[in-house]
């Protein structure tokens, strides 16, 4: 093995030539074989020996990781390979396959130019393959392919050579399928995966062998002649003529862009700014004699250094004594060190130029999306993630001494992964944590004990609802409390266009600014009028001040949003967020004294008119649904559907796979918290296997919505029974 400062000199070496960068991520659905392929990469760049590779799981470096087998936080790599006679650095990025850490998948895109995506031929497209090649091509990262595992329909499947390569034919032609259909149009028919072009390698990362166009031409081997020594179980001569790590690294070389490339394209895609100011030429240029600009995509917490951020440098040089504006934030911070990571390790060096990934310590209070930058600039696109936190636990310190640490605690993993949301529940005083599902929670307890050897106590798991209104209501007449100022409010659903544009990022969450956003508003579906005149848009709810000439509108405008955005947060029916509502204020009376209409008198007025307005619209419950893709033997095929039924669940697709049959079915989450992993087991004696995916909110049956939210209200410590809008407008 080599040292890894001596990689270190040869990377910093190279780091200014953009054209022999490559930022790339390997992505997939869990258990499909990322980080067996990393550990590949590794040993031919020398990190770890050839003989380790595939069992390391190097970047699976933390110890829940390694007794899972399983990659939970994204880990960043840099490595230096010779190739055709020229240096190269590849940036690499081992990304989380399960879906409660599709969070860590949604980061590194913004990070990466191009993607490696891995897939097992015998499961096929998976509904995480799906997820992370949407995202993917969402940043205009550009996919290559390696098919994993094929030695399984070898020998599992027992195929002939002929139906191996009909089979591998017909899942390429589905992942290009997929490709198309989600493509940004510019590229669209040129991001195809081919075996003909050797944008598409197969092997087995676990046995180190792969096959592609350059191997085949390379060292004159065939498919047949793979299929014989695989069929002999002769891996060390498949080793030797198929020699996985340069399959894959010739792959990503030839096919992937350099930043040089991508950065012309992906800057106008994630950056709203003035391409042609000296900030745009210098980031579509790679410029690293321009002013600094990067964009955080990581936060990580060193015992010693504290937090790092990891950045993506689109331009200039971030270096120690670097004078950094953030995003949201009025002074600057100044850089102590910049280190580039190798697996674990971070590594200092004197400077990262544009085009590569930065560890940066000596920056405090940022979150994941924060632009750096040398002169204050329109911020970067925020990062937009797809599954929302569905499941809730109440967390305590076991000793009450420990509340503090806690809190730092849980404060440290929610930037680290903006998918966990905490919450301090005023009434019982307990630490709510919202994840993806069970599995992401109990990850996070883990931490809690282990990493900040903190004793918890947890509640057992919590469904997270969304309050939305059935139709237009008002306008209602809410008061401030000392009858001075009268707010007139209208709510209505907003429409579903609207709320899929503020989920894909398209509308971003504030004030509009500019005339570009309210065109998004009006192209997603909103009326021009209430587009003109929105004032805030926050949880996928809007707020348009709809009054003419009101006098003192203005002054009172930042206390109304602040009342608003506190409904929102804490809905009027069980106390739960609000999605999909638009607010009007379409007239009002306000005292001209400033003494009578400060935050004690407008906030509550604003907020109990949301609130009222909301009552008369009818407010409804929506609960988080997952889709289930179960496979199993045919035999449990109709104990499971019934199974399935028996949970509220809808059956959307029966399909035979090889001996087993794969279920996909629309649940509940609520139905799926209890027992339901015991249930399944028991019901197939071990032997399904299942993934879940995110599939949205939809509307609670009415006939179990009252039982419902009389448990919520009762658990938060409220009536019983829900409020009238008339409870407000007294």
């Amino acid at each position: 093995m080599v040292r890894k400062e001596y990689i270190v000199e040869e990377i910093v070496k190279i780091m200014k030539n953009t054209d022999q960068i490559r930022n790339v991520a390997i992505i997939a659905h869990v258990h499909h074989g990322k980080t067996t392929l990393t550990d590949s990469l590794l040993a031919r760049a020398g990190l770890i020996s050839k003989a380790a590779a595939g069992d390391a799981l190097y970047t699976n470096y933390e110890a829940i990781e390694k007794d899972r087998k399983m990659t939970i936080k994204s880990a960043n790599i840099s490595l230096g390979f010779p190739y055709n006679g020229k240096d190269y650095i590849i940036n690499l990025i081992d990304t989380p396959g399960h879906v409660d850490f599709g969070g860590g998948v949604t980061k590194a895109m913004r990070a990466i130019d191009g993607v490696i995506l891995v897939v097992d031929p015998v499961e096929g497209i998976m509904p995480q393959t799906e997820t992370v090649l949407k995202q993917a091509l969402k940043e205009k990262a550009k996919p290559v392919l390696f098919i994993n595992k094929v030695d399984r329909l070898l020998t599992e499947l027992k195929l002939s050579p002929e139906d191996t390569f009909a089979r591998i034919s017909a899942l390429i032609g589905s992942i290009n399928r997929l490709i198309d259909k989600n493509v940004p149009e510019e590229f669209k028919g040129q991001w195809k995966v081919s075996v003909e072009d050797g944008s598409v390698a197969m092997g087995s990362a676990y046995k180190k062998w792969a096959i592609s166009k350059l191997i085949m031409e390379k060292y004159h081997t065939t498919f047949k002649d793979i299929f014989a020594l695989t069929a002999a179980g002769d891996e060390k001569k498949l080793q030797e003529v198929g020699p996985i790590d340069e399959a894959v690294l010739a792959m990503i070389i030839d096919h992937l862009p350099s930043p040089k490339t991508a950065q012309s394209y992906r800057i106008p895609h994630i950056w709203k700014g003035d391409m042609n100011s000296e900030i745009g030429k210098s980031m579509s240029l790679v410029d690293d004699n321009g002013k600094a600009v990067g964009v955080v995509f990581n936060l990580t917490y060193d015992q010693h250094s504290g937090e790092v951020v990891v950045a993506r440098i689109f331009s200039g040089t971030i270096k120690k004594g670097t004078e950094v504006h953030i995003s949201g934030q009025a002074s600057t911070q100044r850089v102590q060190m910049v280190g580039i990571y190798m697996g674990p390790d971070r590594i200092i060096v004197d400077e990262i130029p544009a085009g590569n990934i930065a560890a940066i310590i000596g920056l405090k209070d940022l979150s994941i999306g924060d632009t750096l930058s040398e002169e204050e600039i329109e911020p970067f696109d925020q990062i937009t993630h797809y599954s929302k936190p569905v499941v809730t636990k109440a967390i305590e310190a076991k000793d009450s001494r420990d509340t503090s640490k806690l809190i730092e605690a849980l404060r440290e993993l929610s930037k680290e992964d903006p998918t966990i949301q905490v919450e301090i529940n005023q009434e019982t005083g307990e630490h709510l944590v919202s994840g993806m599902g069970e599995l992401h929670l109990e990850i996070i307890e883990t931490k809690l004990r282990d990493n900040f050897k903190i004793q918890i106590i947890s509640s057992p798991p919590i469904v997270i609802y969304r309050e939305t209104i059935a139709q237009k209501a008002g306008p209602v007449e809410s008061k401030t409390p000392n009858r001075h100022s009268r707010f007139y409010m209208t709510a209505e659903p907003l429409p579903d266009s609207v709320q899929k544009a503020i989920d894909d990022g398209i509308i971003r969450e504030g004030k509009p600014k500019g005339q570009s956003a309210i065109e998004d508003l009006v192209s997603a579906g909103l009326d021009r009028a209430i587009a003109k005149n929105t004032v805030d848009v926050y949880n996928k709810c809007i707020l348009a001040d709809m009054t003419h000439g009101v006098q003192y509108m203005n002054e009172v405008m930042e206390l109304l949003i602040d009342g608003f955005e506190e409904a929102i947060k804490d809905g009027p029916l069980a106390r739960e967020k609000c999605a999909g509502v638009l607010i009007s204020i379409v007239d009002a009376t306000i005292h001209e004294d400033p003494v009578h209409r400060g935050p004690a008198q407008v906030i509550p007025a604003s907020r109990n008119g949301v609130y009222a307005s909301m009552l008369e619209a009818g407010v409804f419950l929506l609960e988080p649904m997952q889709i289930y893709t179960i496979e199993s033997p045919q035999d449990y095929m109709s104990g499971l559907i019934t199974f399935v039924q028996s949970r509220r669940g809808q059956v959307q697709e029966i399909t035979q796979v090889g001996e087993d049959v794969k279920l996909v079915s629309k649940m509940p989450v609520a139905d799926t918290l209890k027992g339901f992993s015991n249930d399944m087991r028991s019901l197939t004696q071990g032997r399904a296997t299942w993934y879940t995916e995110f599939a949205g909110f939809e509307k609670l049956p009415t006939n179990i919505q009252p039982q419902i939210v009389r448990e919520i209200r009762s658990r938060k410590g409220q009536p019983p029974e829900p409020p009238k809008a008339s409870d407000f407008l007294e």
